[in-house]
């Protein structure tokens, strides 16, 4: 799980923006998930034909944005101190611009996430992103672009699934789409959107 440590370390020792108070009230969601928490990925392929794949999957091999943090001592950069100002801006531009498995394109994947809307009417929603972890650009800063999939469903999910954990199935493509809540290196036309209802489903 190379992303989910690097994620931990973004979390935990760099993107420290929130208030204490503040932090206390949105690290723990409606559905009990945790501000970094993922969902599992058995990685097989289900009745319908669609293969189901692990986050994991979306990150080329030779990717290694780890090595930003290669020279600094996280447990001692604070919140207003120069040089984490200045990683947070590197980070930034390195996760828009993060490189994308292009052998994805045109896979029927099944995959668990994060809904984060995008458009809707307040009753559906129309488009979202799909997120790995909870808080996903909401709480904390969009992750890297090969890690959001931006979600077009056949049919438009219910408008209150704000960071409800879905399994998708559809269609990828690999494509860059921008939008105020993060910058996406994959599209998925949504076959199907159903809510994620595994047991031991957080690790």
């Amino acid at each position: 799980m190379r992303f989910s440590r690097l994620v931990l370390a973004v979390l935990l020792s760099v993107c420290v923006t929130l208030t204490a108070a503040h932090a206390q009230q949105v690290t723990t969601g409606q559905s009990g998930y945790q501000v970094g928490d993922r969902l599992v990925s058995k990685a097989r392929a289900d009745k319908d034909g669609f293969t189901e794949i692990e986050w994991d999957d979306l990150l080329p091999a030779e990717w290694n944005p780890q090595a930003l943090f290669d020279d600094l001592d996280l447990d001692n950069l604070s919140d207003n101190d120069p040089r984490a100002i200045d990683l947070m801006r590197r980070l930034r531009e390195e996760w828009d611009r993060a490189p994308v498995v292009e052998r994805m394109n045109g896979r029927r994947i099944r995959i668990p996430g994060f809904v984060v809307p995008l458009e809707g009417d307040g009753k559906t929603i129309r488009e979202f992103l799909l997120v790995p972890y909870f808080g996903a650009c909401i709480h904390v800063p969009p992750p890297p672009a090969n890690q959001l999939i931006h979600v077009m469903p056949d049919k438009p999910i219910a408008g209150d699934w704000n960071m409800v954990p879905v399994w998708v199935s559809g269609v990828l493509t690999v494509a860059r789409i921008e939008s105020q809540l993060g910058n996406a290196g994959y599209q998925l036309r949504a076959i199907k959107v159903e809510e994620y209802k595994e047991e031991a489903a957080k690790r």
